[in-house]
């Protein structure tokens, strides 16, 4: 299928029509210095015939696209967070209307900072995913989710377990978070650092084939 790329609501995006309609649609969020093309393969692999909607993060650090600001590793803008995690929101809520996208069956696949806003969305904008690949995710609003928003919602969290970027306790903490809202959360820890490994990509496909 062609790819197609665009502007909406102040992102950049690439957007692959599904040729599967029993796939689920998937929302693929890149690492810092990644762009709207790094995912649209791994989310190909993954998910053969999903509708693959791809957008840029459009907060640029020192000439590296990033979906929100921070002011030194691990410790980011919490303002300009909650600002940009509503704009990606609604970002996807209107490329859903325009490409067709059924958000009760989208699932996030995000690595790294993609990951983060994964996670901050399923907590302020729950109405968005269905659920959510979470590749080397940290804790960035350290808040619980409000009881029953996420019931109902799947999340796997895959994280190494000699990351150089985080603590061994921050992905666990925010399974708590998601866990918190109703979400049934799956972590897995891998022998690996902040890189992905083949154990990541053989969970996520394992995760897809098991959503209903």
């Amino acid at each position: 299928m062609s790819i197609v790329t665009g502007l909406l609501a102040d992102h950049h995006y690439a957007f692959q029509p599904a040729a599967d309609a029993s796939a689920p649609p998937l929302l693929l969020l890149h690492g810092t210095g990644g762009g709207e093309h790094d995912l649209i393969s791994l989310g190909a692999k993954l998910s053969p015939g999903s509708a693959l909607l791809s957008p840029r993060g459009n907060i640029s650090e020192r000439g590296a696209a990033r979906f929100f600001r921070r002011f030194a590793e691990g410790v980011f803008d919490l303002d300009d967070v909650r600002a940009r995690t509503d704009a990606l929101a609604e970002f996807v809520r209107i490329a859903a209307q325009t490409h067709q996208i059924d958000l009760s069956r989208l699932i996030a696949i995000g690595f790294s900072n993609g990951a983060n806003i994964a996670a901050t969305i399923m907590q302020r904008q729950p109405d968005v995913l269905t659920g959510g690949i979470l590749l080397r995710a940290m804790v960035v609003l350290d808040a619980p989710a409000a009881p029953g928003t996420l019931t109902g919602k799947r999340v796997l969290l895959a994280s190494g377990d000699h990351d150089p970027l985080m603590t061994a306790d921050d992905p666990r903490r925010l399974a708590r978070h998601l866990r918190s809202g109703g979400a049934e959360v799956d972590h897995h820890v891998h022998d690996a650092g902040h890189g992905l490994v083949d154990a990541d990509f053989s969970v996520s496909q394992s995760f897809l084939q098991r959503l209903p």
